[in-house]
């Protein structure tokens, strides 16, 4: 991993994303608040989803940019989960406090995540490679999938929720036996 770019494109995209995911949160969770006396909840809805739609485009093109113009950081390495963790849960807590997500599916998938962050950790340490694996970037489309439609309400957003917690799980899985696959090693 390079890190002597102190910025990059990448890394000021996934700066911009950590900030998107309170921005988002708020539009999700104060909708009782003067500035938006008058406006309709379905506009909070939609700019909502708008800052999630650009945040989730940033996501697309730091990964990208980073790998094909070999800009990837330890900083990067770093920022790029973090936020979209930050997105994610934004999205799913806001909309759980909506009542339109299911508790259940928002606290298996927060969990793991937690989980798996820690074990994250300490797979740096040790000097393991964590970089996400195919079943962890699907896992992260279908949930950014079923935010955005929990967001706007179609029909299939719940279905799509708890296919959603089952990649989520399983991707969990998959780094967990990763880890104990490198660390009897």
């Amino acid at each position: 991993m390079k890190s002597s770019q102190v910025v990059n494109i990448p890394n000021i995209l996934a700066f911009i994303r950590l900030l998107m995911a309170p921005l988002m949160f708020f539009f999700l969770v104060d909708r009782d608040l003067s500035i938006f006396q008058g406006v309709h909840y379905s506009w909070l809805d939609y700019g909502a989803a708008f800052i999630f739609v650009l945040a989730s485009v940033t996501d697309f093109f730091d990964g990208y940019i980073a790998r094909t113009f070999d800009q990837i950081t330890t900083l990067g390495a770093i920022l790029d989960p973090l936020a979209d963790k930050m997105l994610t849960l934004a999205g799913f807590l806001g909309l759980m406090m909506l009542d339109r997500a299911s508790p259940w599916a928002i606290y298996l998938i927060l969990t793991r995540e937690l989980f798996i962050t820690g074990l994250r950790v300490s797979a740096i340490s040790r000097g393991m490679d964590i970089s996400a694996s195919l079943m962890g970037k699907i896992k992260t489309v279908v949930q950014m999938i079923a935010i955005g439609f929990l967001l706007m309400e179609w029909p299939g957003g719940e279905a799509i929720l708890w296919i959603a917690v089952i990649l989520t799980l399983y991707s969990g899985y998959e780094y967990v036996r990763d880890f104990i696959k490198y660390d009897n090693n």
